[in-house]
């Protein structure tokens, strides 16, 4: 299989539950690498390819549930499937909540398995190309001065190039040839390219645009 391919990291304590785990996963075509502790998969380095990671609850020193928050608190968005012999309600409830895709109990039917990890590797995969998307947003707006994003913040929310010209003291003509130096450096075909373009890097339609959150 490609580098580029999906891949799917497991980590379980249990040898005889990894290794056929990952005979179960590479028999479907995917690349599988596995962990024994929550520790070892930390120190070690993770492609950048879509994938998901199947992951036991109960676990020597670091808990999946633990694992889970680590994760989330250094902002990686690996999708996580959880595996466990001694799940319960709140345990479950507690893990869906922290954005788990599924929560299984051993035993468990391969199949079901099977279906979790493709539908978290699709997620992983859209949520990948909608970062990519934004970052290249971003790297569009920042070619913007700061002027440049007036005219833009005010021009979403729907103001006339004479508006604009007098909110911001200045000319129509000179309006004018910001908004297309916007349009031109951010990429738009047209306003309503704009208009979703400022709506996903959260820029209010009025009044001066700060730079989005990074």
């Amino acid at each position: 299989m490609s580098p580029e391919g999906p891949v799917v990291f497991v980590v379980d304590d249990d040898r005889g539950f990894r290794d056929a785990l990952r005979r179960l996963l590479t028999s479907v075509g995917l690349t599988v690498e596995v962990f024994a502790s929550a520790q070892a998969f930390l120190s070690s380095p993770r492609r950048h390819a879509p994938g998901c990671l199947v992951l036991d609850v109960r676990l020597p020193g670091l808990s999946g549930l633990d694992l889970q928050q680590e994760l989330a608190n250094t902002d990686a968005t690996l999708p996580i499937i959880f595996l466990t012999g001694h799940g319960d309600i709140p345990m479950s409830v507690r893990a869906m909540k922290a954005g788990a895709v599924e929560f299984l109990t051993k035993p468990f039917r391969e199949q079901d398995l099977l279906d979790a990890i493709r539908h978290a590797i699709d997620r992983d995969r859209v949520a990948r190309t909608e970062r990519l998307e934004l970052a290249e947003l971003r790297r569009r707006y920042d070619l913007l001065t700061p002027r440049e994003r007036d005219v833009m913040a005010a021009t979403v929310a729907g103001l006339l190039n004479k508006q604009i010209a007098g909110q911001l003291g200045t000319s129509e003509a000179t309006v004018k040839e910001q908004r297309g130096h916007v349009m031109q450096k951010m990429q738009a075909g047209s306003l309503a390219d704009l208009v979703r373009s400022a709506s996903r890097l959260g820029i209010a339609p009025a009044g001066s645009a700060p730079p989005p959150p990074r």
